[in-house]
């Protein structure tokens, strides 16, 4: 893999600590220093074909300091490659014939080393946020051996925080699965000794419903949830299949970084953690019921209290976090109705394999409760929807009830293993 692009002008730093850890890709053993080393532009903004180009754009950044923002190119638009290449970088695209640039309209130096994330874009256009190794890097303690499963996008938050892992740490290996290989993922995971492995609730969710014997037979250690809303529902539901495994969640964003980690199998976080300040830890507020977090991990000019945009409820001790501002609250007849609430408690009926719960337009009232709902398929009694309404109701005010459920067969989901937000 050659490219004809001037290299990083300053002197190459030592390799990561973890260069000598194994990686799977495709079925294929490799360790990060058996990866091509081509040269990247610099700024770069690498739109990678396959987790091997992903994964070789990120060593080269930890090795060269390349200013570097990784993308899979279905992420990047055309108005977002107009923005990028006024904004300096070259846009190539890196595959096994190397990198196919877009020469930047107006070039500048580069930052060394800058890294760039993509936000999810759930609230609008995806938006550019400034990270380095170290703030992307939550994991700073000698870890357990670990084989770890990766089935994130390249170059999103949650990618960057199992790759920093990897790299920076020894002994942490790294499976990583391609999107064509989602469906069968704990086939892949017990083939290669996976112990310990980091997913949306969707991501488990859809696992669990497809294939749980499947799933029950990878021998996890540690299971890793994030990226949305993490009820009680899932959090048991794994316990049962991983009795013997640590289960922790984790809040983070490419703005604040990872600023939540909870290891007690339960959901929410204990009220007692707000506004307390312990240096070099994330400071965690309530205002107008949003999670405010002041971050030493959060991004470049995000210095102080950031408001997240997602809400939380205090309930029984816990810090509930339900969901996002602008689409979690359902105004039913002037009474508020968190979506996320409502759909913990369809996520609770042990039928239930997965719910979304949104707002639609009724007459009268000007917003009602609908839902959609995947079914378990070994589940005992199905009911129908007049049945999981009764649910709700004996357990939610009556504005708050869904009005319509639909039941789906499949458990929907994005490129981000997201897909409810």
């Amino acid at each position: 893999m050659t490219v004809a692009t001037s290299r990083h002008s300053a002197p190459a730093p030592a390799e990561p600590a973890g260069v000598d850890n194994r990686l799977v890709v495709g079925g294929a053993a490799l360790t990060w220093r058996s990866l091509p080393t081509p040269t990247l532009p610099d700024p770069a903004a690498v739109l990678a074909h396959s987790a091997v180009h992903a994964l070789t754009a990120a060593r080269q950044h930890a090795v060269h300091g390349t200013e570097l923002l990784l993308s899979t190119a279905s992420r990047v638009d055309a108005a977002l490659r107009t923005e990028l290449l006024e904004a300096g970088f070259t846009v190539g695209v890196l595959d096994d014939d190397g990198v196919h640039p877009g020469a930047p309209a107006r070039p500048r130096a580069a930052e060394p080393g800058r890294l760039w994330l993509l936000t999810s874009g759930s609230t609008g256009r995806p938006k550019r946020v400034g990270h380095t190794l170290d703030t992307l890097t939550t994991v700073r303690v000698d870890q357990p051996g670990r084989t770890w499963l990766c089935p994130y996008a390249p170059g999103t938050y949650a990618w960057w925080q199992v790759v920093t892992l990897s790299l920076t740490q020894p002994d942490q290996h790294l499976v990583v699965v391609e999107p064509d290989e989602l469906d069968d993922w704990p086939g892949v995971a017990a083939a290669h000794g996976v112990d310990a492995a980091s997913g949306t609730p969707t991501f488990w969710r859809r696992t669990l419903y497809r294939d749980a014997e499947a799933l029950a037979r990878v021998p996890l250690r540690q299971i890793t949830l994030g990226g949305e809303p993490v009820d009680q529902a899932i959090l048991d539901q794994l316990r049962e299949v991983f009795p013997a495994a640590r289960v922790s969640w984790i809040y983070a964003s490419s703005e604040v970084g990872a600023s939540i980690v909870v290891h007690d199998g339960r959901a929410g976080f204990p009220v007692d953690w707000l506004d307390r300040d312990t240096p070099g830890r994330p400071t965690l507020s309530v205002v107008d019921d949003e999670l405010v977090v002041t971050s030493p991990f959060h991004g470049a000019g995000l210095a102080g209290p950031v408001r997240t945009g997602d809400r939380v409820q205090v309930l029984d001790g816990r810090v509930l976090i339900t969901g996002r501002l602008d689409s979690d609250e359902i105004n039913v007849g002037g009474s508020k109705v968190s979506a996320g609430m409502v759909r913990g408690v369809l996520a609770g009926h042990p039928a239930v394999a997965w719910a979304r719960v949104t707002g639609r337009r009724a007459p009268v009232l000007g917003r009602m409760v609908v839902a959609e709902v995947v079914l378990a398929p070994a589940a005992s009694g199905v009911p129908d929807e007049a049945a999981l309404v009764r649910w709700c109701a004996d357990r939610l005010p009556e504005h708050a009830v869904p009005r319509r459920i639909r039941v789906l067969t499949d458990i929907p989901v994005k490129e981000t293993l997201k897909s409810d937000v």
